[in-house]
């Protein structure tokens, strides 16, 4: 057995702190909040580290972009429709803010059914077991048959179904991403996996209007992507899908030409997951622009984000980024 011993320190070289360069500064440090404040007043209250300096930076480059009529796209998972953010985001577009959406399959199954019954999500673990999860007659029968019309008109399923829901006459229309989009001429793009959705296991589902018009819309995205020079892409809680369609298109478009180096990007989500984080905050820009990665609830985050860009651009200046 070694036989160690203490080490003895009386010989350690050392310096003066005065001297020594240090990242955290009181300069640095937060604000006490006061009562009354504007968001925009709570975000330069931040303290200059980290997330306190990121976010408010990413609020800027969008202000700028919308301010210089620059794209902002979303693409998202269908959880920040579950969790009732539409009404934000389609203010969002009623204001000329987000230009363009990108949605996987799950996105537009919820969006319909809030559309038709204003309620969504149902309990899986209940009804997995006697085989009835998913089953929702209506539900299927109306996503699939726009799609399948789609499919005559060759049409993409963001645009068939838009239509399709602006002409159901439901109730709940209003609270529609996809419905309220098309009513406002915004491109809406859905990205679909054979298998994925609930719609696919119904008899109305048919796989080549389903691959057509998905294929339509894929090459419609690579149209707003090849615009987005100076603007910006933000994934909202897609892990896998939305990601990978992203750098595929960008891949395209600069491919065939198109100049899109200088952009901002953003991953909103609970946890930091590998592809988001690769696929948009990091591979895109790397030749230019900036990418940000914003973890926590998209309840809190996107509300926030929204309200942090509409004082930002009420303020009427115009930052470089």
């Amino acid at each position: 057995m070694t036989n160690y011993r203490p080490i003895d320190f009386s010989a350690l070289s050392t310096y003066s702190l005065h001297d020594r360069s240090s990242k955290v500064t009181v300069q640095d440090f937060a604000k006490a909040p006061k009562a009354g404040w504007s968001v925009r007043q709570l975000l330069t209250s931040l303290p200059q580290q980290l997330m306190g300096k990121d976010f408010p930076e990413l609020v800027t480059r969008l202000a700028n972009c919308h301010r210089q009529r620059r794209p902002i796209i979303i693409g998202m998972g269908a959880h920040v429709i579950k969790v009732g953010l539409n009404p934000i985001l389609i203010d969002l577009m009623e204001r000329g803010i987000v230009t363009g959406i990108a949605l996987n399959g799950a996105g537009i199954v919820h969006d319909t059914e809030i559309a038709m019954a204003g309620r969504t999500s149902e309990d899986v673990d209940q009804v997995l077991g006697d085989g009835a999860f998913g089953a929702a007659k209506e539900t299927g029968e109306f996503i699939n048959g726009a799609i399948n019309r789609g499919l005559e008109r060759e049409r993409g399923i963001g645009e068939s179904l838009g239509d399709a829901l602006l002409t159901g006459d439901f109730p709940f229309c209003g609270m529609s991403l996809v419905a309220s989009a098309r009513r406002l001429k915004v491109p809406v793009t859905v990205h679909v996996a054979i298998g994925t959705d609930i719609v696919h296991i119904h008899p109305s589902a048919n796989g080549a209007a389903i691959g057509a018009g998905s294929h339509h819309d894929f090459r419609l995205f690579c149209g707003m992507v090849a615009d987005l020079e100076g603007g910006a892409y933000l994934n909202l809680g897609s892990a896998v899908l939305l990601p990978e369609v992203f750098l595929k298109a960008l891949t395209v478009v600069r491919n065939l030409g198109h100049k899109v180096q200088c952009f901002t990007t953003a991953n909103f989500d609970f946890i930091r997951h590998y592809r988001p984080q690769t696929n948009v905050v990091n591979r895109p820009t790397t030749g230019g622009g900036k990418g940000f990665s914003i973890t926590g609830h998209h309840e809190l985050m996107i509300p926030l984000l929204a309200a942090a860009l509409l004082d930002e651009l009420a303020t009427g200046t115009n930052v470089s980024t």
